[in-house]
């Protein structure tokens, strides 16, 4: 009887897990296990440090990055010597970042796009997102692309006419804005974990795993927000982060001129591809609702801090450390690296472009030429509801599961290339874009074979490679 009993048992256990599994479990992990609450552990005590370090370097050690380690192993210097030479929060740099943030709120909030009436192909003003695991489709006011415009306009104006400050604010209170930019990323990354305990936008979209740690990190609310449009995923990853990363690199490109009297043409390829990138990514910001950010992460510290710290100050480094080191490149290398960039811009925008189009039309449309071959494919929501979708395997999309990748990484390396070869420095953006996009191939590819199941592995066998066809 009791044999039958606990028999019994485990197959309810696990009809329930198959159901679970079956029933919108895809995303963010739902247990713990202890190589992921180390790396959680790890970025959480390290990864400000990291940032601190690397501003560190440029600001005391002219971008070196051994030399800092060096002083203290040898004991030249202690930890106190470095830290007593670093500039603290000031009352002007508060003031500069709570203006910034709060310009950009205003903007996102209660400026309706209208940058979609007037330019062709751009899609901006409210849109749809993808189905959440709970089965929701919530919508956004796409305005970035506006929002870029408008604060480019008014720095220019000032730089040319008014000139109420100096274009080089950005790089004159670089480090005390660092310390406002702490002071956002935790507390909005706090904000929103009490937020998702005690008052979640949707319960059903929520996932608590019980370790204190890991839903501080990747969060526990799905869509977070407060009111009909303030979506704080959307509104951290696009702003205030990257609407002032070309400022920040204009900021930089001004400091060179007025330390040296001429802006070099590695310093102009930085502001040229970066900017295209920035460009790219708010003209296709409703795109961008589709993408592994918005579709699948939860907004913990790992958004909310990395948004606003880790994403504006080690992302800009080429362009801090061209302020220290001038680079002029030769012609014939600086249009090596120009085209380097843009052919990777041009995969990485193609490759989205297609997987863009085939969503649109639904599969009724030519990829080089072809009809679109594709893996179709289902998975449920939370709520039960069964839905379709199709996994394109024509064009880029044949070549490699992550295509889109490889074409960003290219255009990665151009940014570092363009600073030479004298420091290391410059060089932590490809490294940390190939193991971050390496790290997401993995992570998207667990939550597509949870979400589509033996789908998957059709997929997988049609096109076997991740980023490198042939290799991996």
């Amino acid at each position: 009887m009791a044999a039958h009993q606990e028999k019994k048992l485990a197959e309810e256990r696990k009809h329930q897990n198959n159901s679970k599994a079956s029933q919108g479990q895809w995303g963010r992990a739902w247990e713990v296990d202890w190589f992921s609450l180390a790396s959680i552990l790890f970025l959480l005590m390290f990864a400000p440090l990291i940032v601190y370090y690397f501003i560190m370097s440029c600001a005391q050690y002219q971008c070196s990055l051994t030399d800092p380690l060096l002083d203290l192993l040898t004991g030249n210097k202690h930890l106190s010597d470095i830290w007593n030479r670093t500039p603290m929060l000031t009352y002007r740099a508060a003031a500069i970042y709570s203006l910034w943030v709060t310009f950009q709120v205003f903007l996102y909030v209660f400026v309706p796009d209208f940058c979609h009436k007037f330019l062709p192909g751009y899609v901006g003003g409210v849109q749809e997102g993808a189905v959440t695991p709970a089965g929701v489709v919530n919508k956004y006011e796409i305005n970035g692309l506006q929002a870029w415009i408008i604060t480019h306009v008014l720095w220019f104006a000032n730089a040319s006419c008014f000139h109420f400050f100096s274009p080089t604010i950005i790089f004159d209170n670089w480090i005390p804005l660092l310390w406002c930019t702490n002071i956002l990323g935790y507390a909005v990354s706090t904000f929103a974990m009490i937020k998702g305990y005690f008052f979640p936008t949707n319960a059903k979209d929520c996932k608590i795993t019980g370790n204190f740690f890991y839903d501080y990190m990747m969060g526990i609310e799905f869509n977070p927000r407060i009111g009909k449009w303030f979506d704080f995923k959307l509104f951290f990853n696009g702003r205030p982060g990257i609407v002032a990363w070309t400022l920040i690199n204009l900021s930089f490109a001004a400091k060179q001129q007025e330390l040296y009297g001429e802006v070099t043409n590695s310093m102009i390829l930085v502001n040229v591809l970066q900017g295209i990138y920035v460009l790219d990514f708010f003209w296709n910001e409703a795109w961008y609702l589709k993408t592994i950010d918005i579709c699948h992460d939860h907004f913990g510290w790992y958004l909310g801090w990395g948004d606003c710290v880790w994403l504006p100050y080690l992302y800009t480094l080429q362009g801090l450390y061209l302020v220290y080191h001038p680079v002029q490149l030769c012609t014939a290398y600086a249009l090596g690296v120009l085209m380097l960039g843009l052919l990777g811009y041009y995969i990485f925008r193609m490759t989205n472009h297609q997987k863009d189009l085939f969503r649109r039309t639904n599969g009724n449309c030519r990829i080089w030429g072809k009809k679109p071959e594709y893996i179709e494919c289902s998975y449920t929501s939370v709520d039960g509801t069964k839905y379709y979708s199709k996994l394109l395997t024509s064009g880029f999309w044949g070549w490699a599961r992550h295509f889109n990748y490889t074409g960003d990484l290219m255009g990665s390396l151009a940014y570092c290339l363009a600073c030479g070869f004298e420091h290391m420095l410059p060089y932590f953006y490809i490294v940390y874009m190939t193991i971050l996009l390496t790290h997401r191939c993995l992570r998207d590819e667990h939550r597509c074979s949870s979400k589509y199941g033996k789908d998957w592995k059709c997929y997988t066998a049609v096109v076997p490679y991740r980023l490198l066809p042939g290799i991996f």
